[in-house]
């Protein structure tokens, strides 16, 4: 007869099989009670990264959602030339966060995560709260605030001091949807989040 922790392995063994041979994409990436209920370990890592850096959990998933729709490997376009030859991409932005190579490297030095990818939820979740948490400290643009924080983080800090995003009308209009999207997010989140904690904590 199999004990209980034989099947608990069993069952986590299981699980990570599964995680392994598929990457989980949200069927309904506007309501994020949906997308953490149907993955429950991206809730913990968001919850994790607000607990680390103090950026509320529906900003931080508002600017993923913008960046890359929650597509694990997603890039910008690669430009081509005659329409039959492929050209370097004009950003090495990637994954969940689109985080650029710099900033990456700088969250993995400051972050003492080394190994983190771009491609994996919790080490994406957890460079935006770490990028928002020194815009913070920087620009003094509050973590609540998901209009400012998307513009630092498209423009980057340097750009947003410089006061870049006044001359793109267009990035504007995108950090109003940001801010949207958040109040959104933390709508719905108000609904589910004690299911999920229960959820979460409740395993084994």
């Amino acid at each position: 007869m199999l004990t209980m922790p034989v099947l608990r392995n069993l069952f986590i063994s299981l699980l990570l099989v599964l995680s392994g041979c598929s990457t989980y994409q949200p069927g309904n990436p506007d309501n994020i009670c949906h997308i953490f209920f149907g993955e429950p370990d991206w809730y913990e890592a968001a919850r994790e990264a607000e607990r680390q850096w103090g950026t509320p959990i529906y900003v931080m998933m508002a600017i993923m959602h913008q960046e890359s729709r929650f597509v694990d490997d997603a890039q910008p376009d690669r430009p081509w030339l005659l329409g039959i030859i492929p050209l370097p991409r004009d950003s090495s932005a990637y994954g969940y966060a689109q985080a650029q190579d710099p900033a990456w490297e700088d969250y993995q030095d400051e972050s003492d995560n080394s190994g983190a990818d771009r491609d994996d939820f919790q080490d994406a979740i957890d460079f935006i709260g770490w990028y928002t948490d020194g815009t913070q400290k920087r620009l003094k643009i509050s973590k609540w605030d998901a209009y400012g924080q998307y513009l630092a983080y498209h423009e980057g800090r340097g750009g947003y001091e410089r006061k870049t995003y006044r001359g793109k009308p267009w990035l504007k209009n995108v950090a109003k949807k940001v801010k949207l999207r958040a109040t959104y997010y933390h709508q719905q989140l108000n609904t589910c989040e004690a299911e999920l904690d229960d959820q979460v904590d409740g395993w084994f």
